[in-house]
């Protein structure tokens, strides 16, 4: 089972461009990161940078409208991610309590869809969708 760990730092829906990172909180974190690859769960992992260069297109007049960041309106935003093959959603639970997250942040846990999960006719108007990941 496939599961995407989400990193919400509070406060990040702010940070400015130059965020600077804490070197001593990096290294724990490669840690964390080294334990996910050791164990043989961890698919991939990146950090996102602050919704103040980010950009949200939006559909709700049916054309697209271009909003660059930061959002005003965002209370929480993400800051990265890992994703992890787990035989469970338990095991996942496991997987973010060992990370050495500090008191602003937390880790939302989501499984990924599979095909299988899908009636049929879903998966057949999806087909070809796999050759599209690779």
């Amino acid at each position: 089972m496939r599961f995407m760990m989400l990193m919400i730092p509070l406060g990040y829906e702010s940070a400015p461009a130059d965020v600077q990172l804490d070197p001593e909180r990096v290294s724990a974190m490669m840690r964390y990161n080294e334990a996910l690859k050791d164990a043989g769960v961890l698919i991939t992992l990146d950090g996102l940078h602050p919704p103040s260069m980010g950009a949200r297109v939006s559909f709700a007049t049916g054309e697209p409208v271009v909003t660059d960041g930061p959002f005003a309106e965002a209370k929480e935003v993400l800051g990265g991610y890992w994703m992890i093959d787990v035989a469970s959603r338990a095991e996942a639970i496991a997987w973010a309590k060992k990370c050495p997250a500090s008191s602003n942040e937390i880790i939302e846990i989501r499984q990924v869809q599979e095909m299988s999960d899908f009636p049929p006719e879903v998966q057949a108007a999806a087909a070809g969708f796999d050759e599209l990941k690779q």
